[in-house]
């Protein structure tokens, strides 16, 4: 058997309310999230969607982590196009090598038992 073990999580948003002081600008907000700033925008990695009950629904993985997570919120081509109200989290691991991203997230997908994968997913 063969071990792997998942990074931790670089960054973690989740859905909030933006409250603005006097003078403040308001962020528009995706689907509820208002941090994605946080989330590196030239970095690869590996990213994972929860729901309210830290339940996990989508694995995936990019060469650029934030740009291709904006993409699940705006495209109409998106697996998650059915299921983005569901997200309530969004955990992000930066993982540089290629053959690295999709070693973990298949691992993910499979150990983990992401709701929403389908292509990867031996577990079904």
């Amino acid at each position: 058997m063969i071990k792997i073990e998942l990074p931790k999580p670089t960054v973690t948003i989740t859905q909030r309310e933006q409250v603005l002081k006097e003078g403040e600008i308001e962020i528009p907000a995706i689907h509820g999230f208002i941090d994605f700033h946080q989330i590196p925008r030239d970095k690869g990695g590996i990213f994972f969607f929860y729901n309210k009950n830290d339940e996990l629904l989508f694995v995936g993985k990019a060469r650029k982590i934030r740009q291709r997570i904006k993409k699940h919120f705006e495209d109409n081509v998106s697996p998650m196009i059915k299921h983005r109200d569901e997200v309530y989290k969004i955990s992000v691991c930066i993982v540089e090598e290629a053959m690295d991203r999709e070693i973990y997230e298949t691992y993910a997908i499979n150990t983990q038992k992401s709701k929403y994968n389908i292509d990867k997913a031996f577990f079904r």
